[in-house]
């Protein structure tokens, strides 16, 4: 490492006090103004490392959001901010929580870091986290009820994976014809390279499912009519399963009835079965076509972070290793549409290692979980804690001081959490 890891942990928790505005934590300053759902939640993980009380207060602000359907919002816009687009008034949800909010949701991996917190400190976390049980319960229920299709839990909009312009979207985005979507100034682009962010041919049509979703009042049972965007996803599907067996972990502790909570896990079980093509590589499905996508993804790994074994997938994490000296690149290096340094189209997620290898380590395979952390470990204390990397050479791609790089680090890729 260029530094000695005591100083790039003060500088991570630097970021994270930097980031913190009063109960939540931006992503970083500019690109992204609000709280932002699994953000959130990692940045709850990293305070844990140092601050337990700031851990669960980041974790009550995110669930003080939710609707009443039991929803979570991806975004909470606690304070106007004219350099965001699309804000609330795009969006149309002001009246949906007690925070103005987008319509959607994101990866759940709150109840597996509230788990976490709560490891941290048992006596402080109990009475917090039996405060936040039944609010993780109805979120899981929500997408229990609203995306599961077989088990296998689906996205209605490309934000709502968290991995927006992935490759497994192409198809299915393709077929929707932005028409009527009218003009607007993306913001993104002015804080970041655009070579680095979706195009605009891809932010129409985000734009246009947006504007659906508040022409239908963003209603659940509207909404599922005639779904334009429908597509399986393994982010959500290994996720869910994963925080639903951490949930079902907090409900021995709490003392409280598990039995829904294990119907779910079998489902999702049966769910993520079907994720896997004929190649034996998890990959997402559009289930409008009922196509699989065929593409590997840092998604695709995610299954031992679920609890699901596979001999195709730790092929392809080899290959990924070979392929790249900082894996594990979102799209497979050496496709076709593999392009290193734009957003979920190639580059390397700290996020997504630190899950990945979580999971390995805990199904068995820790050379390859060791390894995984040590060249994250690298990554970031050569080249800091950007949003996300180039896989091939490690130049910092996105948005800087970003809060989940900086809480990954802490968690997981530190020497000293290594030793925590």
């Amino acid at each position: 490492m260029s530094q000695d890891h005591i100083s790039i942990d003060e500088q991570a928790r630097a970021i994270l006090r930097g980031n913190d505005r009063g109960g939540y934590t931006v992503p970083t300053a500019g690109l992204y103004p609000y709280q932002w759902n699994w953000d959130s939640a990692f940045a709850a993980w990293g305070f844990a490392q140092f601050d337990i009380d700031r851990a669960w207060a980041e974790l009550e602000t995110l669930f003080a959001g939710q609707w009443p359907s039991g929803m979570v919002p991806h975004i909470l816009f606690h304070k106007p901010d004219p350099g965001y687009f699309p804000g609330p008034d795009v969006w149309g949800a002001q009246d949906k929580g007690t925070t103005p909010s987008s319509g959607i949701s994101q990866p759940p991996v709150a109840a597996s870091f509230a788990r976490a917190v709560y490891e941290k400190d048992p006596a402080a976390g109990e009475p917090r986290l039996r405060a936040l049980f039944t609010r993780m319960v109805d979120w899981h229920r929500w997408f229990m009820d609203w995306r599961s299709d077989g088990g296998a839990i689906f996205i209605t909009h490309p934000w709502e994976a968290g991995r927006d312009n992935a490759p497994d979207w192409d198809e299915a985005m393709a077929a929707i014809d932005p028409v009527g979507v009218g003009e607007y100034t993306r913001r993104d682009t002015s804080h970041v390279d655009p070579a680095m962010r979706p195009t605009k041919e891809d932010y129409d049509r985000y734009i246009w499912l947006v504007q659906r979703g508040r022409r239908l009042d963003w209603d659940d049972a509207a909404l599922a009519k005639d779904r334009p965007f429908m597509v399986a996803d393994p982010t959500m599907t290994f996720i869910l399963l994963r925080a639903n067996r951490d949930l079902a972990a907090l409900a021995d502790l709490l003392g409280e009835d598990r039995g829904e909570i294990d119907s779910w896990t079998a489902r999702l079980e049966a769910g993520a079965a079907r994720l896997k093509g004929e190649d034996g590589v998890f990959d997402a499905i559009n289930l409008t076509t009922g196509h699989h996508t065929g593409n590997v993804s840092c998604a695709s790994f995610l299954c031992w972070y679920a609890g699901l074994e596979s001999d195709v997938m730790l092929d392809e994490l080899r290959q990924a290793f070979d392929a790249s000296p900082y894996p594990i690149p979102s799209h497979k290096v050496g496709t076709e549409i593999f392009n290193p340094k734009r957003y979920w189209r190639g580059p390397t997620w700290a996020i997504i290692n630190a899950l990945i290898g979580r999971g390995l380590a805990e199904m068995g395979h820790k050379p390859e979980a060791e390894k995984l952390r040590l060249l994250t470990r690298e990554l970031i204390a050569r080249h800091g804690f950007a949003e996300y990397f180039n896989p091939l050479n490690g130049d910092p791609a996105g948005g800087g001081t970003f809060t989940w790089t900086a809480a990954v680090w802490l968690a997981w890729a530190s020497p000293s959490a290594e030793a925590s």
